[in-house]
């Protein structure tokens, strides 16, 4: 899972939760859109990084936004299939509907109890790690 978020009390919160509930995933961090394109392209430092099975996104990030970021993904012929969740404090229907335009596979606002934000990341990653289907890393097919 690729998690790109600039608040470090967010980072934290979910790193604490996959670790406390021992929820298996390798998570990846980075802070804002322009290291996740990176990332997700394998540039620079991130040659080597996996391609992630789910993308975790942020809105509201410096240099470049999650909606921009979105939109680069899903022009990608090989980003496209990447599930990408917006996460984020947003509940303007604007974002809301730009998210899914954008085809966002989800658009899930960040609750703002500790108790809550646990339960909200622990059912992304149930869905997304043991009930969705995944596609394939369509670049070694």
């Amino acid at each position: 899972m690729l998690l790109v978020e600039d608040d470090p009390a967010d980072v934290a919160l979910i790193e604490d939760t996959f670790a406390t509930h021992a929820l298996a995933a390798e998570l990846h961090h980075v802070p804002d859109g322009v290291e996740a394109m990176a990332f997700v392209r394998r540039q620079g430092q991130y040659a080597d990084a996996p391609r992630p099975e789910l993308i975790l996104l942020d809105l509201n990030m410096p240099r470049m936004n999650g909606q921009e970021v979105l939109a680069a993904i899903k022009a990608d012929q090989w980003l496209k299939t990447i599930p990408v969740v917006v996460f984020t404090t947003s509940v303007v229907d604007a974002d809301v509907l730009a998210s899914y335009t954008a085809h966002a596979s989800a658009y899930v606002t960040k609750p703002i109890g500790l108790d809550d934000f646990e339960r909200v990341v622990g059912q992304i990653h149930r869905f997304y790690g043991r009930t969705a289907s995944l596609p394939p890393d369509s670049s070694t097919a």
